[in-house]
Protein backbone atom coordinates (compact mmCIF):
# COMPACT_ATOMS: atom_id res chain seq x y z
CA UNK A 1 0.00 0.00 0.00
CA UNK A 2 2.99 2.31 0.11
CA UNK A 3 5.82 3.28 2.40
CA UNK A 4 4.63 6.72 3.53
CA UNK A 5 4.66 6.76 7.33
CA UNK A 6 2.77 9.03 9.71
CA UNK A 7 3.68 7.07 12.84
CA UNK A 8 4.24 9.28 15.88
CA UNK A 9 3.00 12.42 14.16
CA UNK A 10 0.51 14.91 15.53
CA UNK A 11 -2.13 16.00 13.01
CA UNK A 12 -2.27 19.78 13.38
CA UNK A 13 -3.23 20.85 9.86
CA UNK A 14 -2.82 20.11 6.17
CA UNK A 15 -0.50 23.03 5.55
CA UNK A 16 2.50 20.81 6.33
CA UNK A 17 1.16 17.67 4.60
CA UNK A 18 2.61 16.36 1.37
CA UNK A 19 0.37 15.12 -1.43
CA UNK A 20 1.54 11.54 -0.98
CA UNK A 21 0.74 11.68 2.75
CA UNK A 22 -2.80 12.80 1.97
CA UNK A 23 -3.15 9.99 -0.57
CA UNK A 24 -1.90 7.50 2.02
CA UNK A 25 -4.62 8.53 4.47
CA UNK A 26 -7.29 8.23 1.76
CA UNK A 27 -6.07 4.76 0.75
CA UNK A 28 -6.17 3.48 4.33
CA UNK A 29 -9.58 5.12 4.84
CA UNK A 30 -10.92 2.97 2.00
CA UNK A 31 -9.87 -0.11 3.95
CA UNK A 32 -11.30 1.29 7.15
CA UNK A 33 -14.65 1.95 5.48
CA UNK A 34 -14.94 -1.72 4.63
CA UNK A 35 -14.59 -2.41 8.36
CA UNK A 36 -17.25 0.21 9.18
CA UNK A 37 -19.65 -1.41 6.72
CA UNK A 38 -18.90 -4.94 7.89
CA UNK A 39 -20.74 -6.95 10.50
CA UNK A 40 -17.68 -6.92 12.75
CA UNK A 41 -16.55 -3.37 13.43
CA UNK A 42 -14.56 -4.13 16.56
CA UNK A 43 -10.85 -4.58 15.83
CA UNK A 44 -7.83 -4.61 18.12
CA UNK A 45 -5.37 -2.56 16.08
CA UNK A 46 -5.27 0.06 18.86
CA UNK A 47 -5.75 -2.31 21.77
CA UNK A 48 -3.97 -0.91 24.81
CA UNK A 49 -4.06 2.67 23.48
CA UNK A 50 -5.94 5.44 25.28
CA UNK A 51 -7.50 8.47 23.58
CA UNK A 52 -8.98 11.60 25.16
CA UNK A 53 -11.13 14.16 23.36
CA UNK A 54 -11.15 17.72 24.76
CA UNK A 55 -13.88 19.80 23.12
CA UNK A 56 -14.50 23.34 24.32
CA UNK A 57 -16.90 23.93 21.41
CA UNK A 58 -20.08 22.04 20.59
CA UNK A 59 -19.76 19.15 18.15
CA UNK A 60 -21.83 16.20 17.02
CA UNK A 61 -20.14 14.76 13.94
CA UNK A 62 -16.45 15.30 14.68
CA UNK A 63 -16.45 14.25 18.32
CA UNK A 64 -18.72 11.23 17.78
CA UNK A 65 -16.79 10.01 14.75
CA UNK A 66 -13.42 10.32 16.50
CA UNK A 67 -14.85 8.45 19.48
CA UNK A 68 -16.29 5.69 17.31
CA UNK A 69 -13.09 5.54 15.26
CA UNK A 70 -11.04 4.90 18.38
CA UNK A 71 -13.50 2.35 19.78
CA UNK A 72 -13.84 0.47 16.47
CA UNK A 73 -10.06 0.05 16.50
CA UNK A 74 -9.99 -1.21 20.09
CA UNK A 75 -8.75 1.88 21.94
CA UNK A 76 -10.16 3.22 25.20
CA UNK A 77 -11.76 6.62 24.61
CA UNK A 78 -12.71 9.27 27.18
CA UNK A 79 -14.59 12.46 26.31
CA UNK A 80 -14.02 15.76 28.12
CA UNK A 81 -16.19 18.82 27.52
CA UNK A 82 -15.62 22.28 28.87
CA UNK A 83 -18.91 22.30 30.79
CA UNK A 84 -18.15 19.01 32.51
CA UNK A 85 -14.51 19.61 33.39
CA UNK A 86 -12.33 21.70 35.65
CA UNK A 87 -12.04 24.25 32.85
CA UNK A 88 -15.24 25.74 34.30
CA UNK A 89 -13.27 26.27 37.53
CA UNK A 90 -10.60 28.22 35.71
CA UNK A 91 -8.19 25.40 34.86
CA UNK A 92 -6.05 26.39 31.88
CA UNK A 93 -5.81 24.37 28.70
CA UNK A 94 -2.15 23.72 29.53
CA UNK A 95 -3.00 22.21 32.91
CA UNK A 96 -5.82 20.15 31.44
CA UNK A 97 -3.41 18.73 28.87
CA UNK A 98 -0.77 17.98 31.50
CA UNK A 99 -3.43 16.24 33.59
CA UNK A 100 -4.57 13.89 30.82
CA UNK A 101 -0.96 13.31 29.77
CA UNK A 102 -0.10 12.22 33.30
CA UNK A 103 -2.83 9.58 33.03
CA UNK A 104 -0.90 7.82 30.27
CA UNK A 105 -2.92 9.09 27.32
CA UNK A 106 -1.57 8.22 23.87
CA UNK A 107 -3.56 10.76 21.87
CA UNK A 108 -5.55 13.91 22.58
CA UNK A 109 -8.14 15.20 20.13
CA UNK A 110 -8.75 18.88 20.68
CA UNK A 111 -11.34 21.39 19.48
CA UNK A 112 -10.91 24.95 20.64
CA UNK A 113 -12.20 28.37 19.62
CA UNK A 114 -8.69 29.84 19.50
CA UNK A 115 -6.56 29.69 16.36
CA UNK A 116 -3.32 27.88 17.10
CA UNK A 117 -4.71 25.94 20.06
CA UNK A 118 -3.69 22.58 18.57
CA UNK A 119 -0.15 23.79 17.89
CA UNK A 120 0.04 25.11 21.44
CA UNK A 121 -1.21 21.77 22.76
CA UNK A 122 1.51 19.92 20.85
CA UNK A 123 4.17 22.00 22.62
CA UNK A 124 2.86 21.37 26.16
CA UNK A 125 5.41 19.03 27.69
CA UNK A 126 6.51 17.78 31.08
CA UNK A 127 9.79 16.05 31.87
CA UNK A 128 7.98 13.45 33.96
CA UNK A 129 5.17 12.33 31.63
CA UNK A 130 4.88 11.07 28.08
CA UNK A 131 3.63 13.66 25.60
CA UNK A 132 0.59 12.39 23.66
CA UNK A 133 -0.07 12.96 19.97
CA UNK A 134 -2.36 15.91 19.26
CA UNK A 135 -5.16 15.82 16.69
CA UNK A 136 -6.64 19.13 15.61
CA UNK A 137 -10.43 18.78 15.46
CA UNK A 138 -10.84 22.47 14.67
CA UNK A 139 -9.04 25.50 16.09
CA UNK A 140 -11.00 28.69 15.62
CA UNK A 141 -11.00 29.76 11.98
CA UNK A 142 -7.59 28.20 11.35
CA UNK A 143 -7.81 24.54 10.23
CA UNK A 144 -9.91 21.38 10.44
CA UNK A 145 -7.71 18.79 8.69
CA UNK A 146 -9.80 15.65 9.18
CA UNK A 147 -12.86 17.38 7.66
CA UNK A 148 -10.96 18.14 4.47
CA UNK A 149 -9.61 14.60 4.33
CA UNK A 150 -13.11 13.16 4.58
CA UNK A 151 -14.29 15.55 1.85
CA UNK A 152 -11.46 14.42 -0.43
CA UNK A 153 -12.30 10.80 0.35
CA UNK A 154 -16.00 11.37 -0.31
CA UNK A 155 -15.40 13.04 -3.66
CA UNK A 156 -13.02 10.27 -4.65
CA UNK A 157 -15.76 7.76 -3.81
CA UNK A 158 -18.16 9.85 -5.88
CA UNK A 159 -15.93 9.10 -8.86
CA UNK A 160 -14.32 12.52 -9.01
CA UNK A 161 -10.74 12.99 -10.13
CA UNK A 162 -9.30 15.57 -7.74
CA UNK A 163 -6.48 16.60 -10.03
CA UNK A 164 -7.56 19.51 -12.26
CA UNK A 165 -11.15 19.46 -10.93
CA UNK A 166 -12.97 22.75 -10.36
CA UNK A 167 -13.92 22.86 -6.69
CA UNK A 168 -16.05 25.76 -5.48
CA UNK A 169 -16.39 26.75 -1.81
CA UNK A 170 -19.37 29.00 -1.18
CA UNK A 171 -20.40 31.11 1.78
CA UNK A 172 -18.94 32.09 5.14
CA UNK A 173 -15.29 31.64 4.30
CA UNK A 174 -14.08 34.32 6.75
CA UNK A 175 -14.98 32.17 9.76
CA UNK A 176 -14.34 28.79 8.14
CA UNK A 177 -11.50 26.54 9.26
CA UNK A 178 -12.79 24.00 6.72
CA UNK A 179 -12.17 26.40 3.84
CA UNK A 180 -8.56 26.94 4.86
CA UNK A 181 -7.83 23.23 5.21
CA UNK A 182 -9.62 22.68 1.89
CA UNK A 183 -7.39 25.16 0.12
CA UNK A 184 -4.29 23.34 1.37
CA UNK A 185 -5.59 19.83 0.79
CA UNK A 186 -7.30 20.23 -2.57
CA UNK A 187 -4.60 22.36 -4.20
CA UNK A 188 -1.91 19.90 -3.11
CA UNK A 189 -3.78 17.20 -5.01
CA UNK A 190 -4.05 19.42 -8.09
CA UNK A 191 -7.57 20.86 -7.83
CA UNK A 192 -8.53 24.39 -8.85
CA UNK A 193 -10.17 25.91 -5.76
CA UNK A 194 -12.65 28.77 -6.16
CA UNK A 195 -14.00 30.85 -3.25
CA UNK A 196 -17.12 32.98 -3.37
CA UNK A 197 -19.64 34.64 -1.09
CA UNK A 198 -20.47 38.12 0.19
CA UNK A 199 -17.37 40.30 -0.03
CA UNK A 200 -17.47 40.81 3.72
CA UNK A 201 -17.11 37.04 4.20
CA UNK A 202 -14.42 36.24 1.61
CA UNK A 203 -10.95 37.56 2.49
CA UNK A 204 -8.96 38.39 -0.65
CA UNK A 205 -5.77 37.39 1.15
CA UNK A 206 -6.72 33.72 0.72
CA UNK A 207 -5.61 34.03 -2.90
CA UNK A 208 -2.06 33.91 -1.54
CA UNK A 209 -2.79 30.35 -0.40
CA UNK A 210 -3.49 29.29 -3.98
CA UNK A 211 -7.25 29.82 -4.25
CA UNK A 212 -9.20 31.88 -6.80
CA UNK A 213 -11.64 34.43 -5.34
CA UNK A 214 -14.71 35.01 -7.54
CA UNK A 215 -16.83 38.09 -6.87
CA UNK A 216 -19.77 36.55 -8.70
CA UNK A 217 -21.41 33.34 -7.56
CA UNK A 218 -22.09 32.40 -11.17
CA UNK A 219 -18.36 32.44 -11.99
CA UNK A 220 -17.55 30.04 -9.18
CA UNK A 221 -20.39 27.66 -10.04
CA UNK A 222 -19.89 27.57 -13.81
CA UNK A 223 -18.76 24.05 -14.80
CA UNK A 224 -17.84 23.15 -11.22
CA UNK A 225 -17.13 19.45 -10.61
CA UNK A 226 -17.90 19.72 -6.90
CA UNK A 227 -19.22 22.41 -4.57
CA UNK A 228 -18.80 22.79 -0.83
CA UNK A 229 -21.63 24.83 0.67
CA UNK A 230 -20.46 26.33 3.95
CA UNK A 231 -22.71 27.00 6.92
CA UNK A 232 -23.36 30.58 7.89
CA UNK A 233 -21.74 30.64 11.34
CA UNK A 234 -24.21 32.80 13.20
CA UNK A 235 -22.57 31.84 16.52
CA UNK A 236 -19.41 33.62 15.33
CA UNK A 237 -21.41 36.76 14.50
CA UNK A 238 -21.41 35.99 10.77
CA UNK A 239 -24.92 37.42 10.61
CA UNK A 240 -23.43 40.86 11.13
CA UNK A 241 -21.61 40.67 7.79
CA UNK A 242 -24.75 40.76 5.59
CA UNK A 243 -28.19 42.41 5.97
CA UNK A 244 -30.45 39.42 6.71
CA UNK A 245 -30.46 35.63 6.29
CA UNK A 246 -33.31 36.08 3.83
CA UNK A 247 -31.13 38.39 1.75
CA UNK A 248 -28.27 35.89 1.94
CA UNK A 249 -30.50 33.07 0.71
CA UNK A 250 -31.71 35.21 -2.20
CA UNK A 251 -28.24 36.25 -3.35
CA UNK A 252 -25.99 33.34 -2.34
CA UNK A 253 -28.13 30.36 -1.42
CA UNK A 254 -27.68 27.26 -3.59
CA UNK A 255 -30.92 26.17 -5.21
CA UNK A 256 -31.92 24.14 -8.25
CA UNK A 257 -31.52 27.04 -10.67
CA UNK A 258 -27.99 27.87 -9.51
CA UNK A 259 -26.98 24.23 -9.38
CA UNK A 260 -27.70 24.03 -13.12
CA UNK A 261 -24.64 26.23 -13.73
CA UNK A 262 -22.39 23.42 -12.52
CA UNK A 263 -21.51 20.29 -14.44
CA UNK A 264 -24.48 17.89 -14.73
CA UNK A 265 -22.80 15.36 -12.42
CA UNK A 266 -21.66 17.90 -9.83
CA UNK A 267 -21.14 16.52 -6.31
CA UNK A 268 -22.59 18.53 -3.42
CA UNK A 269 -20.96 18.48 0.00
CA UNK A 270 -21.50 20.44 3.22
CA UNK A 271 -19.53 20.22 6.50
CA UNK A 272 -22.73 20.45 8.56
CA UNK A 273 -24.85 21.24 10.35
CA UNK A 274 -26.95 22.73 7.54
CA UNK A 275 -28.99 25.91 7.70
CA UNK A 276 -31.57 24.63 5.24
CA UNK A 277 -33.36 27.41 3.45
CA UNK A 278 -30.42 29.80 3.92
CA UNK A 279 -27.17 28.59 2.33
CA UNK A 280 -28.78 25.48 0.83
CA UNK A 281 -32.34 24.82 -0.31
CA UNK A 282 -34.28 21.93 1.20
CA UNK A 283 -34.43 19.92 -2.03
CA UNK A 284 -30.73 20.31 -2.81
CA UNK A 285 -29.77 19.13 0.69
CA UNK A 286 -31.25 15.70 -0.05
CA UNK A 287 -30.71 15.61 -3.81
CA UNK A 288 -29.27 12.50 -5.45
CA UNK A 289 -26.17 14.56 -6.20
CA UNK A 290 -25.76 15.32 -2.49
CA UNK A 291 -23.02 13.40 -0.68
CA UNK A 292 -23.64 15.13 2.64
CA UNK A 293 -24.82 12.09 4.57
CA UNK A 294 -22.10 9.92 3.07
CA UNK A 295 -19.58 12.43 4.41
CA UNK A 296 -20.68 11.54 7.93
CA UNK A 297 -20.06 7.83 7.38
CA UNK A 298 -16.75 8.58 5.69
CA UNK A 299 -15.70 10.74 8.63
CA UNK A 300 -15.46 7.66 10.82
CA UNK A 301 -13.34 5.81 8.25
CA UNK A 302 -10.97 8.74 7.70
CA UNK A 303 -10.49 9.30 11.42
CA UNK A 304 -9.89 5.59 11.89
CA UNK A 305 -7.16 5.88 9.25
CA UNK A 306 -5.55 8.86 11.00
CA UNK A 307 -5.51 7.14 14.39
CA UNK A 308 -4.23 3.90 12.91
CA UNK A 309 -1.45 5.50 10.86
CA UNK A 310 -0.16 7.72 13.67
CA UNK A 311 -0.50 5.34 16.62
CA UNK A 312 0.82 2.18 14.91
CA UNK A 313 3.38 1.25 12.29
CA UNK A 314 0.63 1.63 9.70
CA UNK A 315 1.05 -1.77 8.11
CA UNK A 316 -1.51 -3.07 5.64
CA UNK A 317 -4.76 -4.00 7.32
CA UNK A 318 -5.82 -7.60 7.50
CA UNK A 319 -8.84 -8.31 5.32
CA UNK A 320 -10.58 -10.52 7.85
CA UNK A 321 -13.90 -8.78 7.94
Amino acid sequence: MGTVSLQGRSILGLEDFKAEEIERVLDVAAQMKRIVLSGNKKKDYLKGKSIVTIFSEASTRTRSSFELAGKYLGADVVNITKSGSSMTKGESLRDTLLTVSAMGTDAVIIRNSSEGAALFASKVKSPKVKTPLIFNAGDGAHEHPSQTLLELFTLREAGKKIKEMKYAIIGDILHSRVARSDIYGFTKLGAEVHLTGPRTLVPKKLEAMGAIVDDKLEDALKDADAINILRIQLERAAGGFFPTTREYARLWGINRERLALCKPDVAIIHPGPMNRGIEISHDIAYDEQSWIQEEVRNGVAVRMALLYLTLTEGKDIETDY
